[in-house]
């Protein structure tokens, strides 16, 4: 008995020498390579989603930081937002399309000379069409053509639409501002951007025959150099 008992403590002090922990690297890389089975991959976000995740993330913290700073917290935010898109909207139908390049007004007759008839032909044609720029854009023509046949301004080539308002003005100063009104209205369609109406081209139609049974007022000046 007393050699059977001496054995088998000297077999487990033995043992007390055999490690028994699996080492840490080869542990992990076993798992990492199980962990790469496409089958625990099936259900993971794409790229794409990924991408959108972190961005609504960062749309979330930034919201919440205006919120906290907003007068109100998030309800004051909302107002404030609300308030500045009414404004954007605002200006938007105020100035109407912004264009993408800044327009230098050009003559208003161009290369092609046409009489006033022609214009006012024309004008009409694309009005009974509801072509309303075109039929301003051609009815400007015509008025300002009909002064220079007048002789109420001087022809000129090259000249534009403010100019010629500005110069017949200075003659039927009754009809002044409803000229540059006018040169304005044609300048926003053909060079801003803008689309006419119908309340555009009747009010130049209006202008136009008011303009043709009118006579220019001659200043004192003028009248002077005239007669000298």
């Amino acid at each position: 008995m007393t050699g059977g008992t001496t054995a088998a403590v000297q077999l487990i002090r033995a043992g007390e020498d055999i490690p028994v922990d699996t080492p840490r690297v080869p542990a992990r890389e076993a798992a990492q390579d199980e962990l790469s089975d496409p089958v625990y991959h099936e259900h993971d976000p794409n790229l794409l989603e990924r991408g959108l995740d972190h961005f609504w993330d960062w749309v979330g913290d930034l919201f919440a930081d205006a919120a906290g700073a907003a007068p109100g917290g998030p309800l004051g935010l909302v107002v404030l937002v609300l308030a500045v898109a009414g404004l954007g909207a605002a200006l938007w139908w105020r100035l109407g399309t912004p264009s993408r390049t800044a327009r230098v007004p050009q003559t208003l007759f161009g290369s092609t000379a046409r009489s006033a008839a022609d214009h006012r032909t024309t004008a009409a044609a694309h009005a009974d069409a509801r072509r309303w720029t075109e039929a301003v854009q051609e009815l400007m023509r015509a008025l300002v053509r009909s002064l220079e046949d007048r002789a109420v301004i001087d022809p000129r080539p090259g000249r534009t639409a403010d100019e010629a308002a500005a110069e017949a003005g200075r003659l039927m100063s009754a009809h002044a501002d409803r000229l540059r009104a006018a040169a304005r209205t044609f300048d926003d369609v053909t060079y801003g951007g803008r689309t006419a109406d119908e309340a555009a081209y009747l009010t130049l139609r209006t202008l136009d025959r008011e303009l043709q049974a009118a006579k220019p007022v001659l200043s004192t000046g003028a009248a002077r150099g005239a007669v000298g």
